[in-house]
């Protein structure tokens, strides 16, 4: 599959679970909201930092700062819906995932393998979150 369907993919289930989060976020606790944040905020910058170092693998710099600010907007975005400290919460680990996501993706010895199995993990953390939202 091609990187850049996966980023357009990733990018359509960040902003349809923002939109199902922000309607329903008053259901949502301080504690899970802060979760919330924190996966989103990390997945983001995990995601985009590895794919594109895959795509565009001499452009490390760009692409550590590229990836730390989609990192830091997911987070602070999702954040932003609870309160002021998990805003916070979910800037910082995502600047902190997004700058190390490139070095993982430049190291990576089965490129493949490893994008289907953050992909899967991403899959993982949405179902627990989501079962988590519905039980609260």
């Amino acid at each position: 599959m091609p990187i850049w369907l996966f980023i357009y993919v990733d990018s359509c289930l960040f902003l349809i679970f923002y939109l199902y989060v922000r309607r329903i976020k008053k259901r949502i606790g301080f504690q899970l909201g802060m979760n919330v944040s924190i996966v989103m905020g990390g997945m983001a910058a995990m995601l985009s930092g590895v794919l594109f170092i895959l795509q565009f693998p001499f452009h490390f710099t760009y692409i550590t700062m590229l990836s730390a600010l989609i990192g830091m907007g997911t987070g602070a975005l999702f954040g932003k819906l609870f309160d002021y400290q998990t805003f916070v919460t979910g800037l910082t680990n995502g600047a902190v995932v997004g700058l190390m996501a490139p070095m993982i993706g430049t190291v990576v010895e089965m490129p493949r393998l490893f994008v289907l199995g953050l992909h899967i993990l991403f899959a993982i953390s949405m179902i627990v979150i989501l079962s988590s939202i519905k039980r609260s």
